[in-house]
């Protein structure tokens, strides 16, 4: 009896287990049978080809992550990702989109269960790398609100800007991530890394990438703004904060892209990307 021919969809998903999986969970045999020895053993050959897919996102992790992995050391970090490869394999050939999962990941490792602040800074970095990639749309242009009335005002959607991001973290991930990219030790020293929470505004802006520390009522207000609530719901979020003075602040920043009114209406100003 003629065994079945594998087709092309039956040897790249073999080659994908077996690189994913490795060969202490049995995933090579599928793939060893359709490899040619040529010279060198078929199990050397896909051997070969799991190192160079498992260095490949080490190395896109170590871009993505460079404060985490200079917190914990290269030989740690690079073995963590390892780790990681193994039970969180990219599920995308964009490797800017690879390791969202990181932070969380490591916060679970007991090795490093005394450093709960490094997932933070792994979840700050995370936030970096998306703003750095974001798509370069136009800014919402804060003279297409002038002639609004304060019933049609509290009634506005603002979108944020794809390159304009929250995050919340227990650690002063921010001044940690700092201290560490700028290797000052003594900055790094002087920071309480139990004082938290800290909430923050992550933004791309010409010279990098910005973060900004946010009030708890700050906070409300921008994450109301940012999930899509109404200008007039986010600002009863923190009564006793100064809002219109924030989302003005915001506005000079360059935070949103577009508004829209509750009916649908859209007021988009293509202005300057960022």
């Amino acid at each position: 009896m003629n065994m079945r021919t594998p087709s092309l969809a039956d040897l790249q998903q073999a080659m994908r287990r077996s690189l994913l999986e490795g060969a202490d969970r049995g995933a090579d045999e599928d793939a060893v049978s359709a490899v040619l020895a040529d010279g060198l053993d078929p199990q050397a050959r896909l051997n070969i080809y799991r190192n160079t897919a498992e260095g490949v996102l080490v190395k896109a992790m170590r871009l993505a992550f460079p404060a985490v992995r200079r917190l914990v050391g290269e030989d740690f970090f690079e073995g963590a990702v390892r780790l990681f490869v193994g039970v969180a394999p990219p599920r995308s050939a964009w490797l800017d989109e690879y390791g969202e999962q990181l932070p969380d990941f490591l916060a679970q490792m007991p090795q490093i269960s005394s450093m709960s602040y490094v997932a933070d800074v792994a979840r700050l970095e995370w936030q970096v790398n998306g703003v750095l990639h974001a798509p370069d749309v136009p800014l919402l242009d804060p003279a297409c609100l002038v002639r609004l009335d304060d019933d049609a005002l509290g009634s506005l959607r603002l979108s944020p800007h794809p390159a304009a991001r929250l995050l919340r973290c227990d650690s002063p991930a921010d001044a940690i991530w700092r201290a560490v990219l700028q290797e000052d030790d003594a900055a790094l020293r002087a920071i309480e890394f139990a004082h938290g929470p800290v909430r923050l505004l992550v933004q791309r802006v010409a010279q990098g990438v910005d973060t900004l520390r946010l009030s708890a009522g700050e906070w409300r207000i921008s994450q109301a703004l940012f999930t899509g609530e109404t200008l007039g719901e986010a600002l009863a979020r923190a009564p006793e904060s100064d809002g219109y003075a924030l989302i003005a602040a915001y506005m000079a920043r360059g935070c949103f892209a577009q508004a829209s009114h509750i009916a649908g209406r859209a007021r988009i100003d293509q202005g300057s990307s960022t």
